[in-house]
């Protein structure tokens, strides 16, 4: 076991977050972490790290055991340093050997003293097991990964966004490969190709992970194990996310079954006690009968904690057949092209997800639509009777600070009462007394959904949402999809939640080339059309080599031998004995080569060993870097050996 709790008790003044409760983490699980928003999933994870201490109870923790916790508060965390260099910080014990390289380099400059030497030359070799000249190279492949150009890489720390930030955290994180790591909300800030990435990263990860996550779509790739944070307990379903929904549904009924089945048997006790109780003779068996329902274990009712509350759109008028349509429009920021004479339109009752990386311009195309943002040139056209609401981030400074949560939704004119509205912001996590906060006290989060609310209740017959789900918890996700499938305007959406969004659009767009490309269909088909373009694409690669061959060995490889022949060596064998030759001779050069240069290692490795090298200042700083470049070279002409070496076994099994 690496880390986990037993029979651990958490309260917060008088509220419990979890009783008695038992959970322990196993080395190479991948388990996600789910319950509604404020039943404490961050606590839990606080309390694993040791942030926090139980009410009751033990939290245990592995002595070898390395924990790394990603959390939306390492954002306080500020620097000049580079991105580069803040990733880097995960190699601390390489980055201080190097230091100590660096100063014992120094020091045998000054002294040529032998010790000092034998030091050197340990740190050397100890700098080189420990991977130390690939650092660099493995950093870059990982914030790469994350979505940061090259060109970034060496840009401040503090000149990125909190989402850009967040990620430069993850890929150090990622880089110190702990035995458990704790992830929490890693998609919140990261675009499709970035989660791709990170899936696949963690898929193979050696150590731990459990993730606090509500992109379900997330979940069920990267999972094994949920664990629910639920009605103050720790419930734990081995297997993904749509796996727990089945089995959470059968418990539920099962345990609706057993509570209404007590219930009559507790009723019908009952109505005993009550006609023995006036009996002096019964009167025995009536006490006998009250004290079996005191002891008897109580049964929950299965009732779920959040109602399913129904968001409700009205729309006043119908508009005409195209809603707003853009003709040649260009737009760039300096030689940053977004979009280049690119024409589109959005029809009435379209649904449209508009997807892709981050930096390919799809805020900038919403705020177009929207008309708060001028283009280049080119024609937006708005269609008949349109009335529109939009919700970005940026939307967020409309908010009047001065009201409540409640007032703010009353000048929406939506018409719906104090107890319609309050209901409505139960499903944005607003619940109860929380509905009279004033706008200036809350977070960035808690406004973004006051946003969204207020756009849902705004009687628009066209919405443009950008990153709607963000701040929503699970269960909030899935009533903003059932309000806009039931909703009778057009939308289009930026979101990188597959799940939201394959459960809601019916077109989706991308940006490819400068141009916005459309795909009439929902998500899943769109995937399925990729996949198949791409495997087409494939085969006509394999097609246009084949055309390449020679007219004789072309015509070979297109007519099937139907019956045996009594050729020894067809051209296809002439060309695989070729080939086979070819890279023979390759590796036989690179072993030559990776002779020649553990000789040259020998040999600089002996010229450290000799005092009178540091003495000449000049002389030592040329040796110690061709010892570097000696050691780097080495490692690159070993892994050409060893692709070599796969490429030759592969071409003789095909003999």
């Amino acid at each position: 076991m690496l880390a986990g709790f037993t029979n651990v008790t958490f309260e917060f003044g008088a509220r419990a977050i979890v009783e008695d409760s038992t959970w322990h983490i196993q080395p190479g699980e991948r388990i996600g972490l789910i319950g509604y928003n404020g039943t404490g999933k961050s606590t839990l994870l606080k309390l694993l790290v040791g942030e926090y201490l139980p009410s009751k109870g033990s939290v245990e923790r592995s002595r070898t055991t390395s924990i790394g916790y990603l959390h939306q508060d390492l954002l306080s965390f500020d620097t000049n340093d580079s991105i580069l260099q803040v990733a880097l910080g995960a190699f601390e014990k390489i980055l201080q050997l190097e230091i100590e390289i660096e100063e014992l380099g120094k020091e045998l400059e000054k002294t040529g003293d032998e010790k000092i030497l034998h030091d050197y030359s340990d740190k050397l070799h100890e700098l080189e097991t420990l991977g130390g000249y690939n650092i660099h190279h493995k950093t870059e492949e990982v914030l790469q990964g994350l979505g940061f150009p090259n060109e970034d890489l060496k840009r401040p720390y503090k000149e990125f966004s909190g989402g850009w930030r967040m990620r430069v955290l993850l890929a150090k994180m990622i880089l110190q490969q702990p035995d458990l790591l704790l992830l929490d909300e890693p998609t919140n800030h990261l675009d499709l190709p970035s989660i791709e990435w990170l899936e696949k990263y963690l898929l193979h990860y050696q150590g731990s992970v459990v993730i606090v996550s509500h992109d379900k779509y997330f979940l069920n790739r990267m999972v094994t194990k949920i664990v629910e944070v639920y009605q103050q307990q720790l419930h734990i379903y081995n297997g993904n996310f749509d796996y727990y929904e089945k089995e959470k549904a059968i418990r539920i009924e099962m345990q609706q079954k057993a509570y209404e089945n007590q219930q009559d048997y507790i009723r019908q006790n009952e109505r005993l006690v009550e006609r023995f109780r006036a009996k002096a003779s019964k009167a025995a068996m009536a006490q006998s009968i009250i004290k079996k329902l005191d002891k008897l274990e109580r049964i929950e009712d299965s009732e779920l904690e959040r109602p399913n509350i129904k968001i409700n759109f009205r729309v006043d008028k119908t508009p005409g057949r195209v809603l707003v349509e853009l003709t040649n429009v260009s737009k760039a920021f300096g030689e940053n092209v977004i979009i280049k004479n690119s024409s589109i339109e959005i029809d009435r009752g379209d649904k449209i997800a508009l997807i892709g990386a981050n930096g390919k311009g799809k805020s900038t195309l919403l705020r177009i639509l929207a008309g708060v943002e001028n283009f280049t040139n080119g024609n937006r056209k708005w269609g008949h009777n349109v009335e529109e609401s939009f919700y970005a981030q940026h939307q967020l400074e409309a908010l009047n600070i001065n009201n409540s949560i409640l007032d703010e939704m009353k000048e929406c004119g939506s018409q719906m009462n104090d107890l319609e509205l309050r209901a409505l912001l139960g499903c944005f996590l607003f619940s109860g007394d929380d509905a009279d906060k004033k706008i200036k006290i809350l977070s960035g989060g808690e406004k973004a959904r006051v946003a969204l609310a207020k756009v849902i209740v705004s009687k628009a017959n066209f919405l443009m949402l950008d990153e709607p789900t963000n701040h929503l918890d699970m269960h909030s996700c899935d009533l903003l999809i059932e309000a806009l499938n039931r909703y009778e305007g057009s939308i289009i959406l930026v979101s990188h939640d597959r799940y939201f969004v394959s459960k809601t659009a019916n077109k989706i767009w991308e940006i490819v080339d400068h141009q916005i490309k459309e795909f009439k269909g929902g998500y899943e088909e769109w995937i399925a059309w990729k996949e198949r373009m791409a495997k087409q694409e494939m085969e006509l690669k394999k097609n246009q080599n084949t055309k390449n061959l020679p007219a004789d060995q072309s015509k070979k490889k297109q007519q099937p031998i139907t019956k045996p022949v009594a050729i020894t060596h067809s051209p296809i064998d002439k060309e695989l004995k070729k080939e086979l030759q070819k890279l023979q001779k390759q590796f036989q050069q690179v072993e030559e080569k990776i002779s020649l240069l553990n000789k040259q290692k020998i040999e600089i490795e002996n010229s450290l060993t000799n005092p009178s090298i540091y003495l000449d200042k000049e002389k030592f700083k040329e040796t110690e870097t061709a010892y570097k470049k000696t050691s780097n070279d080495l490692m690159t002409v070993n892994i050409e050996y060893e692709k070599l070496f796969e490429e030759i076994v592969k071409l003789e099994s095909q003999k």
